[in-house]
């Protein structure tokens, strides 16, 4: 057999084989319109969606959103991923977002590393001149019109500094994407490209108050209408946008539609000024902005003007006149838009649908696989399939009678994990190896070009290869072909805690992705431990199968911490580059396996632990039970729903988990039980909670007051308010030296006003600002003890940090 040709090229959305007529009427309208749109901000959910469905739908031009980064610094409403992972849930609720609104999307290689207060402090992560030549090559690549940013350049440290300096960047790339001199190596693919102006999109909030809006000059800003309602599709602008930003589920952003009409402001700030209230004045959107283009704009006239509603197989002669036409015209970007465009239209209006079915959900590289080509036509028209990749078919397809073709597939050496992740990083840049891929939304699918006749004229597709399989209870899955590594490897921690002198047992878990797997794997582990046996035998004989092994390290005198990482031997080859994937499979994202170089970390603790039974009450997700049963506590789950005050008894210590106070209806209750445990001589420890959407402002029995006042710097001075204070006695002496090595901040939403039955107990600021004391509160209740803190135990904890263990440890202990 022949070798396929394995087409990978970029799609914004998947394919979709029919559609109604009212959805071909809109696309044919909007083949008319030749303008575009970049919509800048720093991360998923920061954009308007209502902006951008009002410019993809409503005056059909080109649009596409920028978000600086994937969202890694967030929390997550829907599980426990954070980090890298939570940026693959982030981004996909992005991709699909815009395939409800419209709209494209892009990203920089910028790590969302937390909240940041101001911009300098955010681009002395990033790398400025990176970011800033990345945001140039997109919108060189791009090409936009109008570009409109979320946030406003001129107002620093009034929000999050990534949102800043997402503008400033896109303000500051305006005069230099059209400049040979800036960036130059850009320009070995790209062309200078010089947007017509640019706006800042401005909302009431802005200026703190309805009021003062209402007030304010608006003389620079233009009033935009985007409550329309479109009869063609039957819905308006406002519902599209709150499905689209419905996407947002891990940042809990379900909305709901606005009636009637909506006006949203942006404001003109650089470029050609507007003459009118038309964003697009004086820009030319007409087909006669390309050489040879005002044919094909009247084509598209005459294709609109006589669409047949009740037959939209009419309308593909003149879709296919409009296909050879725009392939006569000269490369351009619109070239290459519209004719993705007319190829769309093409299928939708013959009923073409074509699938191409792997076999099995995922293989390895160099694999051979099995594919079912499937097809379908529901049109009068002549539809012959001439070639599948390199390989000549020749089969037409009659109407409404189904073609099935089984063919097989070579893999090429790549893999489809999300290829931002395939190699390390550092805290504000992901590294990215492969140049073509950067600012792209994800690893390209597996496609293969298939070439249609239709009507004796040639059209060539590219069809995605996918896996299919029958839920019983949500129907037919369709998910991504995927290309794994041979095997992975994941520790069953990230971070293994050794407290004592006691021997440490390291668990992971290999699974083969290939056929088999017959092989050894080798622990490589820090200075100062002995280990019992350092390789392990492994033999797997189906695809998915998975083995865990252990290994027994004990630690010497002279035990370091470290970095752990597997080496796999197979006959007499050494691998050394391994990977850990892991599967993220939730219902409204396509299913994700993610390859990442696989280590985990080796941490040497010097640990008191108290006898105490703790119970954990789960809010949004977290880590935290985890990695204190690690250490060796007893750590039971509670559910707030079920648990009598009887069974809260059995409980030392009771700890609330992050954003319970926004996520758990029962608390607005419940939370009288808690209080009562404490008062009859038991700890409750509440984390943090966002001080909007709670269920109830009553968190613990005496007042105090949320904010949204946090410490970003994960370096920043802390202060011992108390050094006295049982808290930082025992079982630990805690002194400022247990603050050094955090990560990401120090902690977020403190308490701004309390209580005087509150002890403050930690002092700390950002540089720049006043100290704040809210982040840890203490506070004697009857017999037991009641705590709110704001410290990121959630963060720390998985990371290893010592000072985080011996703190929480001794708020166990009050």
């Amino acid at each position: 057999m022949k070798k396929l040709l394995l087409c990978c090229a970029l799609v914004s959305a998947t394919l979709s084989n029919a559609q109604s007529a009212g959805t071909i009427y809109h696309e044919l309208e909007k083949l008319n319109f030749l303008g575009s749109v970049l919509y800048i901000a720093a991360h998923p959910d920061d954009e308007n969606t209502a902006l951008i469905s009002h410019f993809a739908n409503h005056v059909h031009a080109e649009t596409a959103y920028l978000s600086l980064t994937r969202g890694d610094g967030g929390q997550n409403l829907i599980g426990t991923e954070l980090k890298e992972q939570l940026g693959v849930i982030r981004t996909n609720e992005l991709l699909q977002a815009r395939k409800i609104d419209g709209g494209q999307q892009y990203f920089s290689s910028a790590i969302d590393f937390g909240f940041s207060k101001n911009p300098k402090e955010t681009l002395a992560i990033w790398d400025k001149k990176q970011i800033l030549g990345e945001v140039i090559a997109r919108i060189r690549s791009f090409q936009p019109d109008i570009i409109i940013h979320r946030f406003d350049h001129r107002t620093p440290g009034r929000t999050h500094g990534h949102h800043t300096t997402s503008a400033q960047l896109g303000y500051e790339a305006f005069s230099l994407t059209n400049n040979p001199q800036s960036y130059p190596k850009q320009l070995d693919t790209l062309k200078p490209w010089q947007a017509k102006r640019q706006f800042f999109n401005t909302a009431w909030w802005f200026y703190g108050s309805r009021e003062k809006f209402q007030k304010a000059d608006k003389t620079n800003l233009l009033a935009l209408e985007i409550g329309n309602y479109d009869p063609i599709l039957g819905r308006s602008n406002s519902q599209v946008a709150a499905a689209s930003r419905s996407s947002h589920k891990s940042q809990g952003f379900g909305s709901s539609s606005q009636l009637g009409d909506r006006a949203e402001y942006i404001e003109f700030i650089q470029g050609d000024r507007p003459k009118t209230n038309n964003p697009f004045d004086g820009i030319n959107t007409s087909w006669s902005r390309l050489a040879g283009g005002e044919k094909i704009g009247r084509l598209v006239d005459d294709a609109i003007t006589t669409f047949d509603f009740t037959d939209p197989s009419k309308s593909l002669d003149q879709l296919l006149a409009l296909h050879k036409a725009i392939e006569e015209l000269p490369s351009s970007l619109w070239k290459t838009r519209k004719l993705k465009a007319v190829k769309k239209l093409i299928r939708w209006c013959s009923g073409l649908t074509l699938q191409l079915n792997a076999e099995i959900p995922y293989a390895t590289p160099n694999e051979r696989i099995n594919i079912t080509l499937q097809g379908v036509q529901q049109s009068a028209a002549t539809i012959e399939i001439e070639t599948v990749g390199t390989q000549a078919l020749n089969r037409v397809l009659a109407r409404n009678k189904a073609l099935s073709y089984s063919l097989e597939l070579p893999l090429d050496d790549h893999l489809t994990t999300p290829y931002w992740l395939k190699q390390k990083g550092n805290l504000g840049l992901f590294s990215i190896a492969d140049e073509s891929l950067r600012g792209q939304p994800e690893t390209p699918p597996l496609m293969l070009p298939v070439s249609v006749i239709i009507n004796g004229q040639k059209v060539q597709l590219d069809i995605p290869i996918q896996y299919r399989t029958t839920d019983p209870v949500r129907g037919e899955l369709v998910t991504p072909f995927h290309v794994l590594p041979p095997f992975g490897i994941h520790f069953q921690n990230n971070v293994y805690l050794s407290p004592d002198e006691g021997p440490q047992t390291i668990q992971m878990e290999i699974t083969t992705f290939a056929p088999t797997f017959d092989g050894e794997v080798e622990l490589c582990f820090p200075n100062g431990w002995s280990i019992d046996q350092a390789k392990q035998p492994v033999q797997l004989n189906a695809r998915g199968n998975s083995q865990y092994i252990s290994y027994t390290l004990t630690p010497t005198p002279k035990a370091e911490s470290g970095t752990m990482g597997p080496l796999v031997h197979q006959s007499e080859t050494v691998y050394d580059k391994i990977f850990d994937v892991q599967m993220i499979d939730y219902n409204h994202i396509p299913k994700q396996y993610i390859a990442q170089p696989c280590d985990a970390q080796l941490v040497r603790l010097n640990l008191t632990l108290p006898n105490k039974k703790i119970g954990y009450l789960m809010g949004a997700g977290d880590l935290v039970p985890n990695y204190l049963r690690a250490i060796g506590l007893s750590v039971e789950p509670i559910d707030i729903n079920t648990i009598t005050q009887e069974e809260l008894e059995a409980f030392d210590t009771v700890l609330v988990g992050i954003r319970a106070y926004n996520v758990l209806d029962a608390l607005v209750y419940k939370n009288k039980m808690l209080f009562d445990f404490a008062e009859q001589g038991g700890t409750l420890i509440v984390q943090y909670t966002t001080s909007r959407r709670m269920k109830t402002k009553t968190l613990l029995p005496y007042p105090l007051q949320l904010s949204r006042d946090r410490v970003t710097d994960e370096k920043s001075p802390v202060r011992l308010l108390q050094p006295k204070h049982q808290a930082f006695q025992r079982p630990h002496k805690i002194i400022e030296a247990d603050f050094e090595g955090w990560i990401q901040e120090r902690g977020l939403y403190f308490a701004n006003e309390w209580d005087s039955a509150y002890t403050p107990l930690l002092g700390m600021n950002d540089p720049g600002e006043t100290e704040k004391q809210g982040s840890l509160l203490v506070a004697p209740h009857g017999q037991g003890t009641v705590v709110y803190t704001g410290l990121s135990f959630f963060r720390e904890l998985p990371a290893g940090v010592p000072g985080a263990y011996r703190l929480l440890l001794n708020l166990i202990n009050l």
